[in-house]
C-alpha cells in the first residue's frame, strides 16, 4: 500500500510538532524502546481492510499476514502486541502523533516516505497492478482514459491515476474496491498485485489483470518514528531471525500461499 505525496508533506509538519512536544528526536531515540519494554506492549497499526494481509474476521479479530508478522516480531522482543485499526490516509499522521508505535500494514517503502519515518524490512515485495472483471472490453492501459477507475483513498495509486488524467473514484479499502468493480460502478481498479489477486480469489471473483502496465517491484516495510535506532535494530533483528528459522515462511504460506519476499 502507498500514500500520496500531499499527505507526506502534511505528515512532515505533524512530525515536527510531535517531536517538539516530547523534547526532540534525541529524547525519542533514548527512551522509546525502553518505554515499550517497561510497558510490555507495542501498538501496531493497519487498516483492517486489506485482505489477506490484514482484515477483520467473523469473530471480530484483526487477522492476516501483517498482524501475524507484527505479533511474531513483538513476541521475539518480549512484548505483547496491541493492534490498532485506522484509515489509511491518516496512518502516518497517527504514528507521528504517538497513537501507536509502528505501522505493520503493507506500507510500500519509498524515498518520499523515508523523509518522514524510518523503515524496518522490507518484509515482502509487490507491485502496482490494474484489474478488470474477466471478459471486460478494457484490456490495455491505452483504454483507461475512457473508463472510471477505483482506488483506495490516500494511496499513491490514487495520485498516480490522477497524474495520468484518469477518471477516479476513491474507496476505503480493497473489499469495497472489489465490490464496486463487480457491480460495474467502476470499470477497473488499481492496487498492489498480490493483495488484489489473493482477495479476489478468496471472494471467488473472476478478475483479469491488464498486462501492458510498466511498473517495478516495491518492498513493504514496517514504519516507525524517526530517531529510534535501538527500536529499529531490535525489530530488524527479530524480523531477520524469523525469516532465517522458517517462521516467516510458515506465516506466509498460511496467509498468502507462499514466500513473497
Amino acid at each position: 500500500m502507498t500514500i500520496t505525496g500531499n499527505f507526506i508533506k502534511s505528515a512532515v509538519a505533524a512530525g515536527s510538532i510531535a517531536l517538539m512536544s516530547i523534547g526532540g528526536a534525541q529524547t525519542a531515540a533514548a527512551e522509546e524502546l525502553d518505554t515499550l519494554r517497561e510497558n510490555g506492549v507495542i501498538r501496531i497499526a493497519m487498516t483492517g481492510a486489506y485482505p489477506p494481509f490484514n482484515f477483520v474476521s467473523e469473530s471480530n479479530e484483526v487477522v492476516g499476514f501483517d498482524p501475524a508478522v507484527g505479533s511474531e516480531i513483538a513476541k521475539r522482543m518480549g512484548l505483547e502486541v496491541e493492534i490498532v485499526t485506522t484509515a489509511w490516509d491518516g496512518i502516518i499522521g497517527g504514528l507521528l502523533a504517538n497513537k501507536y508505535d509502528a505501522i505493520v500494514g503493507s506500507m510500500s517503502i519509498t524515498e518520499e516516505r523515508k523523509q518522514v519515518v524510518d523503515f524496518v524490512g522490507p518484509y515482502y515485495s509487490t507491485m502496482r497492478a490494474i484489474f478488470t472483471m474477466s471478459g471486460s472490453e478494457v484490456t490495455s492501459v491505452s483504454q483507461l482514459g475512457d473508463v472510471t477507475i477505483g482506488v483506495t483513498l490516500g494511496e499513491t495509486h490514487e495520485q498516480w491515476a490522477r497524474e495520468q488524467g484518469y477518471s477516479v473514484k476513491t474507496y476505503k479499502g480493497l473489499p469495497e474496491l472489489l465490490l464496486e468493480l463487480e457491480n460495474g460502478r467502476v470499470e477497473a481498479i488499481i492496487g498492489d498485485s498480490i493483495a488484489v489477486i489473493l482477495a479476489a480469489k478468496a471472494s471467488e471473483r473472476d478478475i483479469a489483470q491488464i498486462q501492458d502496465l510498466v511498473t517495478e517491484s516495491v518492498g513493504a516495510g514496517i514504519a516507525i518514528r524517526k530517531g529510534n535506532p535501538e527500536l529499529h535494530s531490535a525489530m530488524q533483528e527479530a524480523l531477520e531471525a524469523m525469516q532465517a528459522d522458517g517462521t516467516y515462511l510458515t506465516i506466509a504460506q498460511k496467509w498468502v500461499g507462499g514466500d513473497i519476499r
